[in-house]
């Protein structure tokens, strides 16, 4: 059987988007979907996203790493989804999408220059909410010692409905990523793995990252993470609630509101092809 299915990408973190509404489950299994993603004998992507309709008509995302794992939610993902229902002429309500996540309810807006700018709601910053056992489980973790790969590194996490450990360095382009990204991700305080982000400030308002992403290792941009990093950022008195996160893709705008404390991301979403492809290659 032929799937029909759309490949976006958000500052080069690429997607395969499928149309499954018609059915209440992923019409790819886990395996199918890392076959999909695998970049020399399938379509490749980091992720397979599907468009799902519940039975009170509401939109829900979901979405298989290119491992085959299922994370919470992708900031990349869903503007990449946004702009991939916007081409299916579903209609919005005041150019919003209310799409549910295993985060919870998340807003997309399309915006009349071309790019998404997404509500992600509120970070969550208490150990438990992580999950970490680095603290006590209602205590934050900011600016905390870690041993990772014979060395000590100062870590603050976040959730952004999915973890995140982020780091602050002074050269993000020296670090080896793929060496260093996976013993964070399989560190042993992190029950159910983490995305890793090394963060390099260069000004308040503009900071470099570079993110081993958690069941698609690195990746050019990960929209959760530019997120959770300026929030560590603020808790770090290093940078503005405002603040421009530059990954290896291009740039991403984060606003963390001191009033309602939702932080708003801003981005572009690129459709590069359409196609087909047997549901087991």
């Amino acid at each position: 059987m032929s799937i029909a299915f759309s490949k976006y990408h958000g500052l080069g973190n690429d997607f395969i988007l499928i149309d499954n509404r018609h059915k209440a489950e992923p019409i790819l299994t886990s395996e199918q979907a890392v076959k999909w993603c695998d970049r020399n004998f399938g379509i490749g992507a980091d992720g397979v996203i599907f468009l799902l309709t519940e039975a009170n008509d509401e939109h829900r995302m979901r979405i298989f790493n290119s491992d085959g794992s299922e994370p919470e939610m992708c900031g990349n993902g869903i503007r990449c989804l946004a702009k991939f229902m916007q081409d299916l002429n579903i209609p919005t309500t005041d150019n919003k999408y209310q799409i549910q996540t295993g985060a919870g309810l998340i807003v997309p807006q399309m915006d009349i220059d071309g790019q998404v700018t997404v509500d992600m709601g509120k970070p969550f910053l208490t150990a438990a909410e992580i999950p970490t056992t680095l603290r006590d489980s209602d205590h934050k973790v900011v600016n905390v010692p870690l041993e990772v790969g014979g060395k000590t590194w100062n870590v603050t996490t976040v959730s952004m409905g999915n973890p995140h450990c982020m780091t602050f360095v002074d050269d993000v382009d020296t670090i080896p990523l793929a060496e260093v990204g996976v013993l964070f991700e399989h560190h042993p305080v992190f029950p159910k793995r983490t995305n890793t982000e090394f963060v390099e400030v260069v000004n308040r308002g503009y900071v470099k990252m570079r993110v081993w992403e958690r069941g698609a290792g690195a990746t050019l941009a990960c929209g959760t993470g530019a997120c959770a990093t300026v929030v560590a950022g603020v808790l770090n008195d290093l940078c503005d609630r405002t603040c421009t996160v530059n990954l290896p893709g291009g740039n991403l705008k984060i606003q963390w509101s001191e009033e309602s404390d939702h932080i708003l991301m801003t981005g572009p979403a690129t459709l590069v092809f359409t196609g087909s492809a047997k549901n087991d290659l």
